[in-house]
């Protein structure tokens, strides 16, 4: 199958193009190299099968069609990046999803879109189904990137049902492993980072808020079953087991070995005190669960940015 992955050089593109490659699909990837990186999918320059192209998808696509399936990876999905790049956000997530939808419309192709369990904002009820519609602050230091996904997904929904598009809509929730950015702001690159430089690990509030963290390739695993799914969605793919952020800092001090101690700061506007997936829809429909324990995924990812320390 041929593939256009939009977004391609980030954390989840570069493992999906490697994934895709790795099981004789033809990808071509497109990033803007915004908060992507071209060393995430170096390894596949050789590859007869993989094209890089840089391109911002909200100026257009200068791609050659037709594909099968279009994902839509690209956004950036990092707290550090909702101030500086909160307008880059709301563009892609409206005109650069446009493009994509338009090209697939022509294409006759499938197009995958990466959503997000911010879409539930911060949740009443527990754990989150698809059902949920979610507790957002649209005016908050969040909603550039929260509003973002959910107007994707109804405009997503809106080419489905005008133009016929076959979409799938994903909701993510807190992926992490190798290729992450060091510098992107999330709590397991925050903490990997800090306790590989022996710096203190900043715990934001008590720690006791949670979080369900997936291991990159189960989630690749899941958009991928997405997609080939019938289904148009919004479904979780995420990992259900749940932690606290406190627990996740010991974790990283223990496979680290470090002796850094744990600092407490004001938690950020917003932030969310519990994420967990309902995972039903995935395992009855998708025949797909989560496999990786945090443990072993943290302790590739630990390893990873050993040998990486810049990204």
């Amino acid at each position: 199958m041929r593939f256009l992955v939009a977004g391609g050089a980030g954390l989840i593109g570069s493992t999906m193009c490697a994934t895709l490659i790795g099981q004789g699909d033809q990808v071509v990837c497109v990033d803007n190299l915004v908060t992507g990186s071209r060393a995430n999918v170096e390894e596949l320059s050789g590859e007869e099968r993989f094209t890089f192209v840089e391109a911002d998808i909200t100026a257009g696509l200068p791609v050659d069609g037709p594909f099968d399936v279009v994902v839509n990876l690209a956004c950036p999905a990092s707290p550090v990046d909702f101030g500086p790049l909160g307008l880059e956000i709301l563009a892609v997530g409206s005109t650069g999803l446009r493009n994509l939808l338009e090209a697939a419309r022509g294409w006759g192709a499938t197009l995958l879109q990466a959503s997000t369990s911010e879409v539930y904002g911060e949740p009443l009820v527990h754990p989150q189904p698809e059902s949920y519609w979610g507790n957002v602050n649209p005016v908050g230091p969040r909603s550039v990137y929260d509003e973002a996904k959910r107007f994707g997904e109804a405009l997503a929904m809106a080419y489905h049902r005008r133009h016929g598009v076959a979409v799938r809509i994903a909701r993510i929730f807190n992926t992490y492993g190798p290729r992450m950015r060091p510098d992107d702001g999330r709590v397991i690159s925050n903490l990997v980072t800090q306790a590989l430089s022996g710096r203190p690990l900043t715990v934001y509030g008590d720690g006791s808020q949670t979080r369900s963290f997936c291991y990159v390739q189960d989630e690749v695993a899941g958009l991928l079953a997405l997609a080939a799914s019938g289904i148009a969605g919004p479904v979780n793919i995420g990992n259900d087991t749940e932690f606290t952020v406190l627990s996740v800092a010991q974790l990283v001090l223990e496979l680290t070995g470090s002796d850094s101690p744990i600092v407490f700061a004001p938690r950020p506007g917003d932030d969310p005190t519990q994420r967990r997936p309902d995972l039903t829809l995935a395992r009855s429909q998708l025949g797909w669960s989560p496999s990786t324990p945090l443990a072993d995924g943290l302790a590739k990812t630990i390893a990873w940015f050993e040998k990486h320390p810049t990204g």
